[in-house]
């Protein structure tokens, strides 16, 4: 008994070595920093939770190697959920490059907002060549009668200054910018699709892009 005892310490020291938090490194992705300013096209606007790839909303860092495959490490992880992160971030980077109201969902106001905006991303990774990508498609629809529906896609890629998830953290901040601008302009590299007339009498109507 005397022996079995004296072996617990032992155990919890191990345990205790094994779960060091200052071992697990914890990555935020800032809010980009505002840079051009674009016309408000999009009045107020919900913007649901932004849908990610697997690998890039697991809570470890996602990286790529040279053999294609993806990987990631325990040791570091995002400091918050990475879809509510990226959500949050983006609704406040469109919101601050346009002036327009957008919103993570649930909305919070009274009066209900005249857009909403879903974006989902097909890659968000930090690729074996260096580069950050950022792609997929995103849709903005007018709750009101007669309003414009678009749908467009984009592919956003920034070089990154190390291969190190600081540098991937540093990169997708910069990626979510462009496409705060992209949005907040109805516009992008990728194809486009509108659907319906936009009502005349409304100040943010979202003009055709045909």
């Amino acid at each position: 008994m005397t022996k079995a005892l004296a072996l617990i310490p032992a155990a919890l020291l191990a345990l205790g070595a094994c779960s060091n938090p200052e071992k697990t490194a914890r990555h935020l992705i800032d809010p980009p920093t505002a840079g051009i300013q674009v016309p408000n096209r999009l009045g107020s606007a919900v913007l649901k939770d932004v849908v990610l790839p697997q690998y890039a909303s697991d809570q470890e860092v996602a990286f790529q190697t040279a053999d294609g495959a993806v990987r990631s490490n325990p040791d570091n992880v995002w400091a918050d959920s990475p879809n509510r992160a990226f959500t949050t971030v983006l609704a406040r980077a469109i919101t601050d490059v346009s002036g327009a109201t957008v919103i993570g969902e649930p909305w919070p106001l009274a009066e209900p907002p005249r857009r909403e905006v879903e974006v989902r991303v097909e890659r968000a990774l930090a690729q074996a060549n260096g580069i950050y990508r950022l792609s997929g498609r995103y849709f903005v629809a007018d709750s009101a009668g007669g309003g414009a529906n678009h749908a467009r896609s984009f592919d956003i890629s920034v070089p990154m200054a190390a291969q190190s998830p600081a540098a991937t953290a540093a990169a997708q901040s910069q990626a979510i910018a462009v496409l705060a601008q992209q949005i907040a302009t109805l516009s992008g590299p990728g194809s486009t699709i509108a659907t319906s007339a936009p009502s005349a009498s409304d100040p943010f109507a979202l003009p055709p892009l045909f």
